[in-house]
């Protein structure tokens, strides 16, 4: 049974036409309502797939249903203060979170995904890319330069960032860079939700090898749902 008291959580999603990366965003808001038993979760996307969040919120707010609108997101870019505030806008019944990152759990992931590829944190020749998707928004990219800050307190070798597009430097040049810079090993540490255009463009970038992205794991979850409670909590 639904808790009506509780605002519904709109998780929006970039949006992807590959099937697993589709998947593995639906499961993660399924992940989120097995974590609050009661609490409705629903969909929605800035591009690619629908159902827009624009349609998503008017729908809800047209019933006066109080929302939530999480961005599944790991930095502040133009889906999240243009595409994303701006559907919730118009909505006193919506409100909208901050992105999922920066954040120390996704840091962990990052962490664990890279000991799965293989990759030693202790050896300082090692160095790490963290690639992310991209935006030309200054505040995205601190973000992501704030994620790889968190990351370099646990890794002995260097950790820069690269971007699949809009920011500087590509994840090749980045990756060309370490290596310039004296890395024996260089590992792309995807910083994506899940799998889709910008993972499967890792491939090609030049590194030994290239990590699986976050999901799933249940600690993404729980920060979804932290993102959530922040924003019905008064500041």
């Amino acid at each position: 049974m639904n808790d009506h008291s509780q605002p519904v959580l709109v998780a929006c999603a970039h949006g992807t036409r590959n099937p697993t990366g589709r998947r593995l965003i639906g499961q993660l808001a399924l992940a989120a309502r097995a974590l609050r038993p009661g609490l409705t979760t629903t969909a929605a996307f800035v591009d690619v797939q629908p159902p827009t969040v624009v349609d998503v919120v008017r729908g809800l707010g047209e019933s006066a249903t109080p929302a939530v609108v999480v961005p599944l997101l790991l930095s502040g870019g133009y889906h999240v203060h243009v595409d994303i505030a701006g559907a919730v806008a118009d909505h006193p019944s919506a409100v909208a979170a901050r992105p999922l990152g920066p954040d120390a759990r996704l840091v962990g992931v990052l962490t664990d995904r890279l000991v799965a590829a293989g990759a030693d944190r202790a050896d300082p020749a090692t160095a790490i890319v963290l690639a992310a998707a991209g935006s030309s928004d200054p505040r995205s990219v601190k973000d992501v330069e704030d994620t790889a800050a968190l990351l370099q307190r646990d890794w002995a070798g260097p950790v820069t960032t690269g971007y699949g597009s809009a920011a500087q430097p590509p994840v090749p040049d980045a990756v060309a860079a370490a290596r310039a810079a004296g890395a024996q090993r260089v590992v792309v540490a995807a910083y994506l939700l899940a799998p889709g255009h910008f993972h499967d463009k890792l491939q090609g970038a030049g590194a030994d090898c290239v990590t699986a992205p976050l999901l799933p794991d249940e600690r993404i979850a729980a920060v979804l749902l932290d993102r959530y409670d922040a924003a019905l909590t008064p500041a």
